[in-house]
């Protein structure tokens, strides 16, 4: 029987995990591609995780091992960051082997280089775990809805803020102590600012996007924010409301554009994607063809992951030479839409002195910008009142011109606080 070399680079929780998928799925990976799977080699330099290496699988410190080696026809690479991990995939597409990748930043920012070397080469470059862990999104996109044309991309792509939004729901604790026990509890890395910033979701959406609608996004192209400025009040105004708080990826195909970003926002309780608490993720795809689909599962986790990077290998072993989805499918390029002209929905609470005349100067500053008003509410407090307002859809040009304005008023106590609105369009 043919055998299928495997070069990992990387033995940490991931690539531990791969090992030992590869170990006791011998017989179904054999059933799924007729074909004998093996670990040949680990590129690993920390002694710690040397230890953890299979007996009978070759050890080295030096990626080039792997390069080099004609019996590796595989070379998985899950060590993260950009270099040296760039490197080492290029070197080994160029020596003409299949790359299986969970790197999300990497592929954001270079992977039109690895792709067209891939191409180059008549090798293949494969990353599902890249974006969602174990949620086969990348494959539905690439494979399954090859015909269809997708119009939008949703999703919660990220398990730290998802974790840290849905426990300030549930509990009512405010965020920083959130932040704390997420942290405690293995779900929030020691320097958190990749994940509440929004720039890891920013990357995964670059990567869906680009599959999505076939044109190139990078990590450059999407404006991200994030989730450190929420706060208890909201999240307790927005339950009241009957919404629910999330980080969201967003990108939309508009008038032939596209328009990528990562904000927090709320959505509606009753949407399919409420309902995705704790570190789970979900990715909710629209088009004409199929009106909307919507793929949950675990986004991180070193066996989900893993499994993830083992579902890439099998699709290499399977696929035949050339095809439509071999590497890159960003065949289109398609311009960016600007996000002044995105028409979009917003929560706003303002803290105003409780004063005649107070309600008549908001409502006029909407008015001369064109922002309706959907709803609001006034709770007062001794001197003062907390306006929570929900606006039509708008313009975000306009909104944002209207917000500066009411900022400046002698009225307003405080600075506004935004969160826009998805799931549902308010008319």
């Amino acid at each position: 029987m043919e055998v299928v070399g495997i070069g990992l680079v990387g033995y940490g929780t991931v690539g531990s995990g791969v090992g030992r998928l590869l170990s006791e799925g011998v017989d179904e990976i054999r059933l799924a591609t007729g074909k004998d799977v093996i670990l040949r080699t680990v590129c690993e330099l920390s002694p710690e995780r040397q230890a953890l290496v299979p007996p009978g699988v070759r050890l080295t410190t030096d990626f080039a091992d792997l390069v080099n080696d004609p019996a590796i026809d595989v070379v998985i690479e899950l060590i993260g960051g950009i270099e040296p991990a760039r490197t080492i995939q290029l070197a080994a597409l160029k020596a003409g082997k299949a790359v299986v990748t969970a790197n999300k930043q990497l592929l954001s920012q270079h992977g039109a280089e690895l792709l067209q070397a891939a191409e180059d080469a008549g090798t293949y470059l494969r990353f599902e775990a890249s974006s969602v862990g174990a949620v086969p999104v990348i494959k539905v996109l690439r494979e399954s809805l090859t015909a269809a044309r997708v119009t939008g991309v949703m999703g919660i792509v990220n398990g730290t803020t998802n974790y840290i939004l849905s426990a300030m729901a549930q509990t009512g604790a405010e965020y920083a102590p959130t932040l704390k026990k997420a942290q405690e509890l293995g779900y929030a890395e020691a320097d958190p600012t990749e994940d509440v910033s929004g720039k890891d979701a920013a990357a995964k959406m670059a990567i869906l996007s680009s599959l999505a609608f076939h044109s190139r996004v990078t990590l450059a192209d999407v404006e991200h924010e994030g989730i450190e400025a929420i706060t208890d009040v909201d999240v307790t105004r927005g339950a009241e409301l009957g919404l629910t708080p999330k980080l969201l990826g967003v990108a939309k195909l508009i008038d032939g554009r596209v328009n990528v970003r990562v904000y927090p926002c709320f959505i509606p309780a009753e949407h399919p994607l409420a309902g995705v608490s704790g570190a789970y993720n979900a990715v909710f795809l629209e088009s004409d063809s199929f009106d909307k689909i919507m793929l949950f599962g675990p986004g991180a986790g070193g066996t989900p992951t893993a499994s993830a990077v083992l579902g890439d290998v099998i699709s290499i072993v399977n696929t035949a030479p050339g095809g439509y989805i071999r590497n890159c499918t960003c065949y289109k390029q398609l311009g960016f839409y600007p996000s002044a002209e995105v028409v979009s929905r917003f929560y706003m609470r303002v803290q105003v002195a409780d004063e005649p005349g107070v309600l008549a100067a908001i409502a006029g500053v909407f008015g001369d910008e064109g922002v309706s008003i959907h709803s609001m509410q006034q709770i007062g407090e001794e001197d003062s009142a907390q306006l929570v307002l929900v606006l039509h859809p708008v313009r975000e040009a306009a909104f944002f011109s209207a917000l500066a304005r009411i900022e400046a008023l002698p009225v307003v106590r405080s600075r506004p606080s935004v969160i826009r609105l998805e799931g549902d369009d308010g008319r």
